[in-house]
């Protein structure tokens, strides 16, 4: 009996992180906010990026605010691979970073160990 249990928790538990690893996950998007000819968006950092996907409007200069609420090191920085910014997310309790808007395209982002993603898409 007890070989039985423990077998059915052991499955469970591989099925749990097949999925968690594999699943489809429902991503979080949000549209940036344009005042007098500036967008700007803001992403919280706790225990990972909320929203994952930023859109901004193509040609408007654009603003992501990342908002730290985690002290997880993973999460302290934020990298843009494709823009080369490697921004260090404890030093203040927001960081901005300034996105060109002067073509469409994506940029995706990631936490310093690249587990948590999230990007930036300008349309």
């Amino acid at each position: 009996m007890t070989q039985i249990i423990v077998l059915i928790i052991a499955v469970a538990l591989i099925l749990g992180i097949i999925w968690w690893f594999f699943g489809k996950h429902a991503e979080s998007s949000e549209t940036a906010k344009v005042n007098d000819q500036h967008q700007t968006a803001t992403v919280v950092v706790h225990g990972g990026y909320s929203p994952e996907k930023i859109v901004l409007k193509k040609g408007i200069p654009a603003t992501v605010n990342f908002e730290m609420k985690d002290g997880t090191a993973c999460l302290s920085h934020v990298i843009f691979s494709k823009l080369g910014i490697d921004k260090d997310l404890t030093k203040k309790p927001v960081t901005s970073i300034n996105i060109p808007t002067d073509k469409a395209g994506e940029y995706n982002f990631a936490c310093g160990m690249d587990m948590f993603h999230g990007k930036v898409v300008v349309k």
